[in-house]
């Protein structure tokens, strides 16, 4: 049961916030003054304090500043009377979560209750993912660290990467765009008796045919017209380590021959040269196209395809596994928040909802883009649906009231699709109206009493707007 201590010495507001708390099946603790409300707090774990701000002795103000420097998780709403505006919004820039004035509504202080025990759960939820991704990180090593997912499918590619890591055969990574091809091929590289010695990545589809062919297999000088000097190539860069071949369907029939070579002779020369160099590194490859049709299209040797496709890793899209969508955003907060000295601590459960209704094209590369964007969009401490891109708010409203997919049809019915269709109709509303019930339910031309049972029922009060 959620814990909240309310600091009033005023009885008749006392009883009256307990008497809220209870009737929505939450403990009440209270005290008279700052220093006993203090010791309430200290001895128990709340999930929320009430204070009013002028107390006997040490102020509300004072109790907020102690609070913050030990615990800056638990939000603190002050009570302030009408007239003292100014001191609530000091309370605020000191962290306050909220305030509210003096004579305030039942529904106000219930609202207010809601919106800050939505924000303490999803605050102790983003804490277990970082958790959880510190554990992960930890059980399958610091070589995967960037690999983020629980899922089945991913801990299917965790125990691949395992297995293949320490042998020498070929691997062909294959995958949409966006899903961390090139990830797997470092963790593979880092999991290996290779670890130690060079990953050479190469962008096979960023470079023309005979461009690319310099940067494999290295030039003489005087190949050709601006060869002015020696240049080794990458498999010889790459040595005793990895070679990493990044969009392998798309190397004309030119490479594809001495490629080919390449993998069955292990020797090579640089282009313009007659020496032969001895190839030692292992060979790494990744592509998002289906290279299967590429050689029946005679598109792509059909030798130099079985020669790659050694042990083949395939990732998941995003969209069979969101469930890891959470941990994913979690450790883009992590990472961007690093990097640019941001203060985003999580996500709302608003915002939340876009990202897991949305069907991700460009994978976890466009989950990061969207997180990214995210932070440098925040005003606050959650990033919320203003702050995403515009794409995957239409994106996720044009699912919601999408007629559903046949594979689904046999569990929905009317009923079902119509509740879909009003809930997300009064959260778009609401969204519009920045929250103001209101002003909501007179767009909707209901009642408020009305509008505020159906955002009850759809789990809509307590979002921030």
């Amino acid at each position: 049961m959620e814990r909240i201590i309310i600091i009033d010495d005023n009885k008749s507001t006392t009883d009256a916030l307990t008497q809220v708390v209870t009737e929505k099946g939450l403990q009440a603790l209270t005290a008279a003054n700052a220093e006993d409300g203090y010791r309430l707090y200290k001895k128990n774990d709340a999930d929320l304090i009430i204070t009013d701000m002028n107390l006997p002795g040490e102020s509300g103000i004072d109790l907020l500043r102690r609070i913050r420097e030990e615990d800056d998780s638990v939000p603190v709403i002050v009570i302030t009377a009408f007239g003292t505006v100014e001191s609530a919004v000091q309370a605020v820039k000191l962290g306050a979560f909220d305030f509210i004035t003096k004579p305030f509504s039942v529904e106000e202080i219930e609202i207010k209750i809601d919106k800050a025990l939505t924000t303490r759960r999803l605050a102790l939820k983003n804490l277990q993912l970082s958790l959880e991704n510190a554990y992960l990180r930890e059980e399958i090593g610091a070589e995967f660290s960037e690999i983020v997912g629980d899922s089945a499918p991913m801990r299917r590619v965790f125990e691949l990467i395992k297995k293949v890591a320490p042998a020498n055969s070929p691997v062909l990574i294959l995958g949409e765009s966006g899903t961390g091809k090139e990830l797997v091929a470092r963790a593979i590289h880092t999991n290996s008796p290779r670890k130690s010695k060079p990953f050479i990545k190469v962008n096979c589809a960023a470079l023309a045919t005979g461009i690319l062919e310099s940067e494999l297999f290295g030039h003489e000088k005087g190949a050709f017209s601006g060869a002015i000097r020696r240049k080794p190539g990458r498999f010889e860069i790459a040595a005793d380590g990895s070679i990493f071949l990044d969009e392998i369907g798309e190397i004309s029939a030119d490479v594809q021959v001495k490629l080919l070579r390449v993998l069955q002779e292990k020797e090579f020369e640089r282009v313009g040269g007659t020496e032969s160099l001895k190839m030692r590194a292992r060979v790494i490859t990744a592509t998002n196209k289906n290279l299967e049709d590429l050689v029946r299209q005679n598109k792509f040797r059909e030798d130099l395809y079985y020669r790659l496709n050694v042990v083949p890793v395939r990732l998941p899209p995003l969209r069979e596994h969101k469930e890891d969508i959470p941990l994913l955003i979690t450790h883009f907060i992590e990472k961007y928040n690093h990097e640019s000295g941001g203060q985003v601590k999580g996500i709302g459960p608003d915002a939340l909802a876009y990202l897991q209704n949305y069907d991700w094209p460009g994978n976890i590369r466009e989950l990061e883009n969207a997180i990214e964007r995210a932070i440098v969009m925040s005003a606050g401490g959650q990033i919320v649906p203003q702050d995403l891109p515009q794409n995957i708010l239409a994106g996720q409203a044009e699912s919601a009231l999408q007629r559903p997919r046949q594979a689904d049809d046999k569990k929905r019915n009317l009923t079902a699709m119509v509740e879909e269709y009003e809930k997300n109709l009064i959260y778009n509303i609401l969204r519009e109206s920045g929250g103001n019930i209101a002003m909501a339910a007179r767009s909707l031309d209901i009642k408020r009493t009305t509008l505020r049972y159906k955002m009850e029922k759809y789990g809509l009060l307590g979002y921030d707007f």
